[in-house]
């Protein structure tokens, strides 16, 4: 994840109504990066979007539970969330509105103080 924070902290160009070449490798490092810390906890992602300047999936646990997860438009983040990731319980694969909302910040070893069961 020390290297989403870097390109995160060098900033990520706007270009408007096109998704930008640094959102583009933000969005690619952030799914290896994010599935490498998923599996230390034998989890993994089962769906993964990529939308302008955002990105979202599911994450499926062993035990089959799913949980939704959203990183909002990184474009300005660091200066609001703190690079926060959202996280929630979900039903299935298309349950955008699940659980209550849980937060974390995007780090080294982030998926073992997610509270997910």
């Amino acid at each position: 994840m020390k290297r989403i924070i870097k390109l995160l902290d060098n900033g990520i160009q706007d270009d408007g109504g096109y998704k930008s070449a640094e959102f583009k490798s933000f969005a690619r490092l952030f799914k290896n990066d994010f599935q490498k810390e998923l599996n230390t906890i034998d989890a993994k992602i089962v769906n993964f979007s990529i939308g302008h300047y955002y990105v979202s999936g599911f994450i499926k646990l062993p035990n089959g539970n799913l949980y939704y997860f959203s990183v909002d438009d990184i474009r300005h983040s660091q200066l609001l969330y703190n690079y926060r990731m959202l996280y929630r319980t979900a039903e299935h694969e298309k349950d955008y509105t699940g659980g209550g909302n849980q937060w974390i910040n995007i780090e080294t070893g982030m998926s073992e103080l997610m509270n997910m069961r």
